[in-house]
C-alpha cells in the first residue's frame, strides 16, 4: 500500500482513507472484519464526522475499539464538525461547538484523542478568534493532534491562520475523474473556455504550495450526490477508456480510478466509502501502482475535458 506524508506533521498514513460514512448499515461484527481486513491491506487512515448517521457510526466504530484493545494504536483517527442538522441544516465553527463536537465525538469513539479533526464545511459566520481558541484547548488537553479543514478555499483557509497558530494539515476536497474543477481551471489559463473559470481559487496549488493533504472525497461519484460513473451508460466514453487501461494494469475499474487520483504528484489521499472488504482488497492494489502520464492523461479526456 502507497503511504502519503500528512501535511508538514511527521506522519505517513496510507494513500487510500476509509470513509466511514456509511458503515452504521453495518453489524457490530461486519464493522469489525471491515476493519480489520483494511489494517491486513494497509489502509490505517479512519475518516468520521460527528454527522455521519446523526453520531451512530462513530459510536458503531467505537465498539470495535473497545471489543479489541491495541487496535486504536494501529490507526489514524479522523473527525469532522461543523455541521449541524435536524430542522435546519447548518454550520456552526463557535468556539462552543467545536469543543462539545470533540467531547462527544471521542466519547462515542471510546478514545482519549483524535489524530485530526476538520472543520467540516465552511461557516459563513465564522470567528477564526473562536476557530483559534477552540484549537488551543483542544491542543493543550491532547484531545486532538492535529487540525484541517474541508471544502475550503484558500482565502477562507488564510482567515483561520490569521488567529489559529496550528497548521491546516489537511484540506478533504471533492475529487474525481469527472469532477476535475481544480484541475480544469488550471488547463485553460489565458483562455475565454467555460473551464477557465476557478470556482476552487487555485486551491490545488495553495495546498501544494503550503504542504496541506488534500483528501479526495466521491471518487467514484459525479455531481454531489447523483451517483456513480463506473459502469454507467450514461458515461460511455470515460468508462470504455477506464476498462481499457485497467484491464493494462490488471486492476479493476473502481482500483483505476483511484489510481488516476494518486498518480497525481500532489500526494493526495482518496476516502473510499465501500464497506465490501472484498471490493476494498481490489481498490487497495491502486496503492501499489503507478500509471503513466499519457494513461492519466487519456482518462482525462475521455471524461469529455478539453485540453487547449
Amino acid at each position: 500500500m502507497k503511504n502519503v506524508k500528512l501535511g508538514k506533521t511527521s506522519l505517513s498514513a496510507s494513500a487510500i482513507v476509509q470513509g466511514c460514512m456509511r458503515i452504521n448499515s453495518l453489524s457490530g461484527k461486519e464493522l469489525e472484519r471491515l476493519v480489520l481486513s483494511d489494517l491486513d491491506i494497509g489502509i490505517n487512515f479512519f475518516d468520521h464526522a460527528d454527522c455521519y448517521g446523526s453520531g451512530d457510526c462513530e459510536k458503531l466504530f467505537g465498539d470495535v475499539l473497545t471489543a479489541n484493545p491495541g487496535l486504536r494504536n494501529k490507526m489514524i483517527l479522523q473527525t469532522k464538525c461543523g455541521i449541524l442538522t435536524g430542522d435546519l441544516y447548518y454550520f456552526d465553527f463557535s468556539k462552543k461547538h467545536i469543543i462539545e463536537a470533540v467531547e462527544k465525538s471521542l466519547a462515542r469513539l471510546r478514545t482519549d484523542h483524535v489524530d485530526f479533526l476538520l472543520l467540516h464545511r465552511p461557516d459563513a459566520l465564522v470567528e477564526p478568534e473562536e476557530v483559534a481558541a477552540a484549537f488551543d484547548q483542544l491542543e493543550a488537553s491532547g484531545k486532538v493532534l492535529h487540525f484541517g479543514v474541508s471544502n475550503q478555499n484558500p482565502l477562507q483557509m488564510e482567515l483561520l491562520k490569521k488567529c489559529v497558530q496550528q497548521p491546516l494539515e489537511i484540506n478533504q476536497l471533492q475529487f474525481s475523474i469527472v469532477h476535475t474543477g481544480m484541475i480544469d481551471a488550471g488547463f485553460n489559463v489565458n483562455t475565454k473556455f467555460p473551464e477557465s473559470v476557478d470556482h476552487d481559487r487555485g486551491i490545488l496549488e495553495y495546498c501544494r504550495i503550503h504542504d496541506c493533504t488534500i483528501q479526495a472525497w466521491s471518487p467514484f461519484q459525479y455531481g454531489m450526490i447523483e451517483g456513480v460513473f463506473l459502469d454507467n451508460p450514461n458515461f460511455p466514453q470515460v468508462n470504455k477508456k477506464i476498462n481499457e487501461i485497467a484491464k493494462k494494469y490488471n486492476i479493476t475499474n473502481s482500483a483505476l480510478a483511484i489510481a488516476w487520483i494518486l498518480r497525481h504528484p500532489a500526494h493526495m489521499q482518496a476516502i473510499v466509502g465501500s464497506t465490501n472488504s472484498t471490493r476494498l482488497v481490489d481498490i487497495s492494489k491502486a496503492g501499489d501502482i503507478e500509471i503513466t502520464r499519457e494513461d492519466w492523461y487519456e482518462i482525462y479526456h475521455s471524461a469529455g475535458n478539453i485540453i487547449p
